[in-house]
Order: C-alpha cells, then structure tokens, then sequence
C-alpha cells in the first residue's frame, strides 16, 4: 500500500500551506478536482508529467485519512 506521507507535503511556502505533491506546485484538492470530474489516471498521467500513479493514489488515501475519524453530528430537529 502507497504511504502518503512519502508523497504529499504542506509547506506554508507554496501555495500558502495547501498539501501538495512533494516536489511539484501540484495540489491534492486539484487531483481530487480533477478524478470527480472524471478525468482517469492517464488522464492525469499525460496532463502532469512529474505525476506518478502511486502520487494519485496517495491524494486519495490523504484525502481518506482526513475524514477518517470526523464525527458528524445531527442537527436536532
């Protein structure tokens, strides 16, 4: 399994914080923006040259860390 913390980095320097590809001005959000769109992986592939296919998927396991252990709770009605 791809660890994503070999391949997303935060770093307040560029583009103020946002995680991104380490190496790359490539964000997560984009990444993600881009798959629910519906754009493939070698969509992605040809569009980002630096991009490999373990960096996608480590946006979707950070993106799945993240929400992970957020409780939502209901509104009473």
């Amino acid at each position: 399994m791809v660890n994503w913390n070999l391949h997303i980095e935060s770093d307040p320097g560029k583009l103020f914080g946002k995680p991104t590809i380490i190496n790359t001005r490539i964000s997560v959000d984009l990444i993600l923006e881009k798959l629910a769109a519906g754009d493939t992986v070698d969509d992605l592939l040809a569009a980002y040259p630096k991009l490999t296919n373990d960096d996608i998927i480590a946006c979707l396991l950070f993106a799945a860390d993240s929400i992970k252990n957020e409780v939502i709770i209901p509104k009473a009605s």
